[in-house]
């Protein structure tokens, strides 16, 4: 078996799992489940900024990477987000995310660019709706990907 023949479907579960904890992190801080926002059982309150607008984004955005639907953008306002968290939040406590409490938005930042530049992979929606559509299972970019030599 070829190790390329894993790495489309890696790659799914990967996007899957990091929408699922970016949800996660959004459902905290607007609904408050989950232990709430910052553990502390309350959902931040609503308008305030950035913390709720923080929620929403990662609310709407990791449903939208979860399921693999519109991806792409998802994925760059999540990374945008994470990208502001991290520099606006973290970083002038620190020069570096160990010491500044910024791994979180740093890893978050980093995955969903990878995301939009890779795109969803093939357990998606968008996926399914470009096989619906008729566009051919392996586009260009996602040669690598599904381990196709060209």
């Amino acid at each position: 078996m070829s190790p390329h023949r894993l790495a489309a479907p890696t790659w799914s579960l990967f996007r899957m799992v990091v929408g699922l904890l970016f949800l996660c992190h959004g459902l905290a801080s607007v609904f408050g489940v989950l232990g709430g926002n910052r553990g502390s059982g309350q959902a931040v309150e609503p308008g305030t900024w950035p913390h709720w607008y923080a929620g929403l984004i990662q609310l709407g955005c990791g449903a939208l990477v979860l399921a693999g639907l519109a991806t792409r953008p998802a994925a760059i306002l999540a990374s945008g987000s994470m990208a502001y968290a991290y520099f606006v939040v973290h970083q002038p406590q620190g020069l570096l995310p160990i010491e500044n409490g910024g791994v979180t938005p740093a890893l978050y930042a980093w995955a969903f660019l990878a995301i939009a530049a890779i795109g969803a992979g093939p357990w998606s929606a968008d996926a399914l709706i470009a096989r619906r559509r008729g566009v051919p299972a392996v586009v260009a970019g996602d040669r690598e990907l599904a381990g196709i030599r060209r």
